[in-house]
């Protein structure tokens, strides 16, 4: 039962290593917020959590800026 288990560990983790999220990217999307434009670089909608800030306004932090794409992402995906 243990061995069954641990191969299932390794055939799960082995399988994540094939996603190449750059085969998923779309073309990059600007957003507009208060402190200025944060270039986002969006996969597919089922990947919103992927989505990422490629480019953002100096006073703003990553991680903001990463919120800012994923934001557009979930809009993006609902509409």
């Amino acid at each position: 039962m243990k061995s069954k288990l641990v191969l299932l560990l390794v055939v799960a983790f082995g399988l994540t290593g094939c996603i190449d999220p750059k085969d998923y990217e779309s073309e990059p999307v600007e957003v507009s917020t208060p402190e200025g434009i944060v270039t986002c670089q969006l996969y597919t909608k089922e990947r919103v959590l992927w989505d990422r800030a490629i480019n953002r306004p100096e006073t703003m932090s990553v991680e903001a800026a990463d919120a800012v794409c994923m934001q557009e992402g979930q809009r993006q995906a609902a509409s």
